[in-house]
């Protein structure tokens, strides 16, 4: 097949791409490669050859090295710095015969060196040896991706299970709590928001997706007459109450899921405050691990925005004023600075997650 640009791939050869400015030995070198049963294609100097190989795909390059414009050195540079073309063998074909010409054609990625000029034999063991070394590399390339593919395929079904397991939990406190359903939506897209606001890794914000929802999981251990009363809460009973953290803690203890030790952190410290006046521990600042930060945030911001026994559902505007400014039991002291700056920056985003419950999927 004699052709230059624009030539289509035949799929079922293999493929040469013969590189040459002289056009007796561009005719010579396809004579022999047809006459081996393989589909060539010729260029007559390195711009031609580097159009050709985008659309030809050879699995072998025969590549003239002095050429006017663009030498062979050159060529073989720009195919080697590509990773569409850096697996293809290139042979630098040339009358020199100096060992530097030969180290350089080498150390600019060229795989073998022929000398014109060409031996027939010599031709014919290089160019077969370079293919069959082609097809392994791209056996071993496919292979590769398939196991890549088999890995993530087994990854993918290692997180749906981790996530089952996470919603399997939800749904037992759910149970306990009509106003938990909808709540624990919200919260897992106002988390996601807060922590993309403040430049967190997508593995990080993908984890406290999923994992913030467990933040009241603990509430499957508080008495119904507790946990379901409508007017204030004793002093003992609010003692019960608290403890809903430590208990979330002890049920999603010593898991290996990356899912459950967030929701570990989370369940435990989301009602931690930045100036140490939260509970269970008292921590102050950055001894609260940051996925509580953010979660104690967007707890207090929904809680805000929904009824309770002991107060109404408050506007968004109020809600913010309350957060960022205070209101005698809210204080901005409470939350992480770098957390709170993010609510202020995504605050719309917040008001348009409590009004859709959960449009905005990670």
């Amino acid at each position: 097949m004699t052709s230059l640009v624009g030539t289509r791939a035949d799929d079922t050869r293999s493929r040469v791409l013969v590189v040459d400015d002289d056009a007796q030995t561009r005719h010579l070198l396809e004579v022999l490669l047809q006459s081996e049963g393989l589909e060539t294609v010729l260029a007559e100097n390195g711009q031609q050859a580097l159009e050709v190989v985008k659309t030809f795909k050879p699995h072998l390059i025969l590549l003239d090295l002095m050429m006017p414009g663009m030498t062979g050195f050159e060529v073989v540079k720009k195919l080697k710095r590509d990773p569409e073309t850096r697996s293809i063998p290139v042979i630098l074909v040339s009358a020199l015969e100096d060992r530097a010409s030969r180290l350089q054609g080498l150390k600019a990625g060229a795989e073998e060196f022929l000398t014109k000029p060409i031996d027939h034999t010599d031709l014919q063991i290089r160019v077969r040896n370079l293919l069959q070394l082609k097809k392994f590399n791209d056996f071993l390339e496919s292979h590769n991706q398939i196991l890549e593919t088999k890995v993530q395929e087994r990854t993918n079904a290692l997180r749906e299970s981790f996530v089952e397991s996470i919603f399997t939990l939800i749904r037992a406190a759910e149970f306990r709590d009509d106003e938990t359903g909808e709540h624990v939506k919200r919260i897992s897209h106002y988390s996601h928001e807060l922590a993309k606001q403040m430049g967190l890794d997508k593995e990080f914000c993908d984890l406290i997706f999923y994992a913030s929802p467990m933040h009241d999981i603990g509430k499957i251990g508080i008495p119904d007459h507790i946990l379901l009363k409508t007017g204030s809460l004793e002093r003992a009973e609010w003692t019960i109450m608290k403890s809903h953290t430590t208990i979330g803690a002890k049920i999603l203890a010593n898991n290996s899921s990356p899912y459950l030790k967030m929701g570990y952190d989370i369940a435990l410290g989301h009602h931690e405050r930045w100036d140490g006046s939260g509970y269970p521990g008292f921590l102050r600042e950055e001894a609260i691990p940051l996925p509580a930060r953010i979660m104690q945030l967007a707890d207090v911001y929904d809680a805000l925005r929904s009824k309770r026994p002991y107060k109404p559902a408050f506007e968004h505007a109020k809600a913010i004023d309350i957060i960022l400014k205070g209101d005698g039991r809210t204080l901005p002291a409470h939350f992480d600075p770098a957390v709170l700056e993010a609510f202020r920056l995504r605050a719309d985003t917040m008001e348009e997650i409590f009004a859709g419950s959960g449009e905005h999927a990670p």
